[in-house]
């Protein structure tokens, strides 16, 4: 019997697991990991990890016996090789596994500096040991350089300021989170920085950074240096789809998969790693946020567990991010779109804005106003996008004095 292999042992895979015997699949599950740890919830890594506030056995999602009592076999410390889609197996660093149903859930890894693979004190923080390396790190009073002001370069810059450490964020970009909520979105995020203490400094690269052995500096391209003991990089991810090189499966920018997450016969993507054709924007995209993981994990596990009757995934974009005590939301899409900002009383949000399309409402941000945004994802989600309508919804939630 060789039922499914799922391999990537990270939310998504753990969760189309899951999915699948909830579903009623009584085949074999086959869950394979590369890393030595169980699968781990990733988000608190650059926050509560680096503080102190959680440790690693409270992000573990399941235990050996919880995994075993729903037949899930985890397979830790084996790297998938190769795929052999005529003959339905995977060639894994453990041996060939075969398969009758395949899910591709190996996500990302995270973009280095070039030149900076061989200095100690720089680091990349996408795995449980990347986050407790950067943690004794911080312990020891670290001088901080974080280069990237995204999701994880503004968690890690919070954490650092929350120990009290001295940090400097270097952002490419003229605002931090600019290509995910726009310039005006940006700059509200910017002050977030500012208020507690860290050097935000934007518009500008880094050109190389020094050091013999160990991290001394950071040199940026109009010449300032920065000293630095510690250096995080948080520049963005590439999918993991070597292994999937020759296989037939299309590996441009991800897994490429149709809408109900298909690579090919029999074989599914979900995760980072999924650029899949969205039934509800009718593009393909590949999105790297916890939620829409979830919500193709659903889709998958229903999928191979009901052939006949398959389910298409029209996920809407949605993320949040904890920075400095504050936490960021975002559902719907930024690109091409215009910000509207909404005035809002402080017990709604700090900060709340709409995005449009012409007459179209297709995103909204808040920052602390969880109340608010959800509102306003189930109005994206429900198909609600007359523009005037959902302002003045968003208007009656936050008053209209700004």
């Amino acid at each position: 019997m060789t039922g499914a292999v799922i391999v990537g042992a990270s939310l998504g895979g753990l969760r189309v697991a899951e999915g699948l015997r909830a579903a009623g699949y009584e085949d074999r599950i086959r869950l394979v990991g590369a890393e030595t740890h169980r699968p781990y919830d990733r988000p608190p890594l650059s926050k509560d990890i680096l503080t102190g506030g959680k440790e690693p056995s409270d992000i573990i999602f399941r235990s050996d016996e919880e995994l075993t009592a729903k037949g899930i076999e985890l397979v830790v410390e084996t790297s998938a090789l190769g795929l052999d889609v005529a003959n339905r197996r995977v060639q894994t660093t453990a041996g060939d596994l075969e398969f009758e149903d395949l899910v591709v859930a190996t996500g990302a890894r995270a973009r280095q500096l070039p030149g900076s693979e061989d200095l100690d004190g720089v680091h990349t923080i996408r795995t449980l040991d990347d986050a407790e390396s950067i943690r004794e790190s911080l312990r020891r009073g670290s001088r901080v350089v974080v280069v990237g002001a995204g999701f994880i370069g503004a968690e890690v810059a919070g954490a650092a300021r929350a120990l009290g450490l001295e940090v400097t964020v270097v952002e490419a970009m003229d605002h931090p989170l600019e290509r995910a909520v726009g310039r005006e979105a940006g700059a509200a995020c910017a002050s977030l920085h500012i208020e507690n203490g860290t050097t935000l400094i934007c518009g500008v690269g880094v050109d190389r950074l020094t050091g013999d052995d160990a991290v001394q500096s950071v040199v940026l391209a109009d010449g300032r240096q920065l000293d630095a003991d510690l250096v995080v990089v948080g520049i963005g991810v590439q999918p993991n789809v070597e292994w999937l090189d020759g296989s037939g499966v299309d590996i441009s920018n991800g897994v490429l998969c149709d809408e109900r997450l298909g690579a090919a016969p029999g074989i599914y993507a979900v995760g980072d790693i999924a650029r899949w054709a969205n039934p509800r924007y009718g593009e393909t995209m590949r999105i790297e946020h916890w939620t829409t993981t979830v919500e193709q994990a659903a889709v998958v596990a229903h999928n191979v567990a009901n052939p006949g009757s398959p389910r298409e995934c029209d996920a809407i974009p949605y993320f949040w991010s904890d920075q400095y005590g504050h936490r960021i939301q975002f559902a719907g899409r930024a690109t091409e779109a215009e910000l509207v900002e909404i005035g809002c009383r402080p017990d709604v949000a700090a900060y709340l804005a709409l995005y449009r399309r012409g007459d179209t409402f297709v995103g909204a941000l808040a920052i602390d106003g969880t109340v608010a945004l959800m509102q306003l994802r189930g109005r994206l989600m429900s198909g609600a996008d007359d523009f005037e309508e959902v302002r003045e919804f968003a208007e009656s939630l936050g008053g209209s004095n700004a």
